[in-house]
């Protein structure tokens, strides 16, 4: 069985990101430990060639503008996915997966009350948005056991403590 291949392009366009190339190249390293995760562990089909995920790094005023957009919520929030095409899990995904948007100062918020490295909730949240690409969800209690339990699984492939650890499911 292959490792499936993820080719992420990406932007920085505000906060206080690392710099272009160096960002990129880490979500790129989790994400294609979450598709071999996905691929090893749940048999989630890929394509031969490498699916494309697009990032945009951006921080609370641009995110809150596009959460408004896409989602009618006039505010900041950690991470936002949008699809390419609708998947289902299991489903082979096309050439173009889709996009996550991630906003720093929401997440360094975040990351501060959560007492935990900022670069560990990045971590987590990108594996979020590439297990939403991907059709996953946690509007009810029993998809977001699921969700969590895979994100749960994939973080400790990365080598990163359970981010649920003593709560119950979003």
């Amino acid at each position: 069985m292959s490792k499936p291949a993820i080719d992420c392009v990406g932007t920085v366009e505000a906060g206080s990101w690392p710099g272009e190339d160096e960002a990129v190249a880490t979500a790129q390293s989790i994400l294609e430990v979450a598709a071999g995760y996905l691929h090893a562990h749940e048999s989630q089909p890929f394509p031969a060639e490498p699916v494309e995920v697009s990032l945009l790094f951006t921080d609370d005023g641009p995110m809150a503008e596009i959460n408004g957009q896409w989602r009618g919520k006039e505010k900041p929030t950690n991470v936002l996915s949008f699809p390419a095409f609708p998947i289902v899990p299991g489903d082979t995904p096309g050439a173009v997966l889709g996009d996550i948007v991630l906003a720093r100062s929401t997440i360094e918020r975040e990351a501060a009350d959560l007492a935990k490295p900022v670069d560990h909730h990045v971590s987590h949240l990108l594996v979020h948005g590439f297990l939403h690409l991907f059709g996953y969800d946690h509007i009810d209690a029993e998809d977001a056991r699921e969700m969590e339990t895979l994100e749960t699984r994939i973080l400790a492939e990365l080598g990163l403590s359970d981010p649920y650890g003593g709560t119950d499911p979003l």
